[in-house]
């Protein structure tokens, strides 16, 4: 019942938060819902957005008019769903006129008069390679990207420079003016020999130039026979920076002036003098306006950034890289099942006399202990098992939505508030499992394993994100989470999240306690001595590798969606490597475990937990090795966003294998101890 109704309220939150953005009307028949088509008569008004700033050097976001640029007077905030504010958009209204088929050619928008200070907000955002991003319904603004090894295949990039730098070699007495003056009374004769002695010194030179006139495309779908009006496509823009020139500004607003360097008959091109930003400047803001017809559909307008690259063969590639892992683990299990083991029961089950049975040695031999609560923290253990359950929950509630097109990047922040509304209404499934567990491990202190279940994992994700939204805060950046939406986030968590961990340990605790096939003695039997290759350390690290080997090259694109900012929407991909994780992390843990009982060591609980979870630390490793080989953060609130994130994400990710591991090696244990004869 209480899963019932978290489902329906699940579905009513995510149905207002994942279309809060969204006004238009609802084409069903076309397009999965999030973002519904619109069409436009000739002339309609077409409202362009602007969004962020953003750059793969700082991973900081910026609204558009934290820059002195020009804004409308009152500027308009969009509704936001909760995905959009935590990853830093903020959709606000723009000055830009843009009516449906009319060509615009020239058209002023501002004129600034830029101070040093001014300029050096420019300078800063143009040297760390910043790119703005803007929305024309729900099309994001993009560049073509000409290939240089395929010259006819055109891509895309999202968003456009901000503007450009030249570095260059200059005299270092060029620099300044009392040198200049110097030379002017030098005797031309003293110069010339001072030249032929001593090499001229030379400084660097940093010249910044501003992208301050833009020439859109806007491509448009029509089909009389279906709808009428037309459909916006693509929204494109080429940069350009041009030195404008003018003979008088016009002190009316409401008279358009006059340029030198463009007007009706002159077009701009990249031959003119560009518009430098190196200090106080005056910078005339102008844009071009053009549409074009094209084919293609609207249900098709996003393949210009979702279609198939050569990626895709790097992905099957992976693919087939992990399965060769998990067909050689499934064999090695299977010849354990259907050898070893069938070999082992057989004789376990024969009738023995006193001295066979003295000579006994495996797994059979700790039967009296094997099931024995862990000696070192059972209450933390039970508590990641269920945290790690949630976790799982979420993604197999995520993956159907994800799959049929949903969570499709149209839907902006919609992947973001799927997760969390998910995982919050998965606090259920994490109290029943640790209850069971707890139970299992006859703990007696329930509330504590309670209210840990609910606060350990969230509460560590928030203490980071908490610590990373400071320093972001203190930079100025979008990216800062505000103060409301934390609350929003707290409601979640106190107000659903944890009442249903709740929920979930109650009727966890009302069941009976788990019976495992065998007892345990009352007495713990010794552990002999160990080899050295059996050692805990040594066969945890070792469980680690093959689950993370099977998806780091999945990983690698992940991280570039999230980092390089890059488009994920291969969930078919996902879920194929997310099974072979699965299959991994349990087979992996079953041959150590049992390899480990054939050494007569019963202390299994943890070291099953870890053997798979010790990937979570190869995946922190790995993110190490990726910022320093993938990513160029020079500043310290970059790296500390970087790590902390990548951290949470590690942690995450150690459980959730851990869980899966611990999970596979109890139900194995329960079927092989209960296929045996034990007096």
């Amino acid at each position: 019942m209480v899963y019932i109704v978290s489902l329906g309220l699940f579905s009513l939150l995510s149905s207002i938060l994942l279309n809060s953005n969204n006004n238009n009307n609802v084409d069903a028949a076309l397009y999965l819902p999030g973002v519904g088509s619109r069409e436009f008569l000739d002339g309609d008004q077409v409202d362009m957005k602007v969004n962020k700033i953003t750059s793969i050097k700082t991973q900081l976001p910026y609204q558009y008019y934290s820059l002195p640029v020009c804004k409308p007077n009152l500027i308009d905030d969009a509704a936001e769903n909760l995905g959009e504010v935590l990853s830093g958009d903020r959709i606000e209204n723009s000055l830009y006129n843009f009516r449906m088929k009319s060509k615009t050619s020239c058209q002023v928008l501002c004129k600034l008069d830029y101070t040093v200070e001014d300029a050096k907000k420019f300078q800063d955002k143009i040297k760390d390679d910043y790119r703005v991003h803007w929305i024309l319904d729900n099309m994001p603004i993009s560049m073509r990207v000409i290939d240089e090894s395929n010259p006819e295949e055109l891509h895309y990039e999202r968003g456009f420079p901000l503007g450009a730098m030249t570095v260059s070699s200059v005299p270092a007495a060029a620099q300044t003016v009392e040198d200049k003056k110097d030379d002017k009374k030098k005797d031309k004769k003293d110069k010339k020999k001072e030249a032929q002695s001593t090499p001229q010194a030379t400084t660097t030179r940093e010249d910044f130039f501003l992208y301050n006139h833009l020439r859109f495309t806007i491509k448009y779908h029509e089909d009389p026979s279906s709808y009428e009006g037309a459909r916006i496509i693509a929204f494109e823009v080429i940069p350009f920076s041009i030195k404008h020139k003018f003979s008088s500004w016009p002190t009316d607003p409401n008279q358009s002036p006059q340029l030198d360097t463009c007007n009706d008959k002159k077009v701009v091109d990249s031959t003119m003098v560009a518009q430098t930003i190196n200090g106080a400047e005056t910078v005339v803001w102008t844009y071009d306006v053009n549409w074009e017809k094209t084919d293609i559909e609207w249900t098709s307008r996003w393949d210009v950034f979702l279609k198939g690259s050569p990626d895709d063969q790097i992905h099957w590639f992976s693919i087939i890289n992990s399965l060769m892992i998990v067909i050689f683990l499934t064999g090695m299990v299977g010849m354990i099942f259907m050898r070893t083991l069938y070999k082992d029961i057989a004789r376990y089950n024969e009738e023995q006399t006193a001295e066979e049975a003295q000579e006994e040695t495996g797994w059979k031999l700790v039967h009296g202990d094997v099931f024995r609560p862990p000696n070192y923290s059972p209450m933390l253990l039970a508590v990641l098992t269920g945290t790690g359950v949630q976790i799982m929950m979420m993604i197999v509630a995520l993956m159907p939505f994800a799959l049929l097109g949903f969570l499709s990047p149209a839907n902006r922040g919609g992947l973001m508030t799927t997760i969390l509304l998910l995982f919050v209404f998965m606090g259920s499934f994490a109290g029943y499992v640790s209850a069971r567990l707890y139970k299992m491990f006859s703990g007696k202190k329930w509330k504590r394993n309670t209210v840990l279940t609910a606060l350990l994992y969230p509460g560590t994700l928030f203490v980071v994100g908490f610590i990373v939204n400071l320093f972001v805060w203190r930079a100025g950046s979008s990216g800062a989470v505000p103060f409301t939406t934390m609350l929003a986030l707290i409601v979640l968590w106190f107000g659903i999240s944890v009442p249903l961990a709740f929920v979930g340990s109650y009727f966890g605790f009302k069941q009976e306690e788990i019976k495992n096939p065998v007892r345990f003695n009352q007495i713990p039997r010794q552990i002999p001595e160990q080899s050295w290759y059996m050692n805990p350390i040594f066969s945890i690290f070792v469980g680690g590798i093959l689950p993370f080997g099977a998806v780091f090259i999945e990983l690698y694109f992940i991280l570039s969606s999230i980092w390089l900012h890059q488009i994920y929407y291969v969930f078919g991909f996902f879920l194929i490597v997310l099974l072979i994780l699965l299959v991994t992390c349990a087979e992996i843990s079953m041959v150590l475990i049992y390899f480990q009982l054939c050494s007569e060591d019963y202390e299994w609980w943890w070291r099953a937990f870890l053997t798979s979870g010790s990937s979570g630390v190869y995946l922190f490793a790995y993110s190490i090795l990726y910022f320093s080989t993938k990513l160029h953060l020079t500043k310290f609130t970059p790296i500390i966003v970087y790590f902390g994130y990548m951290f949470a994400v590690s942690f995450s990710f150690f459980i959730l294998t851990g869980t899966i591991g611990f999970l596979s090696c109890l139900w194995f244990l329960r079927i092989i101890f209960g296929s045996i004869k034990v007096d």
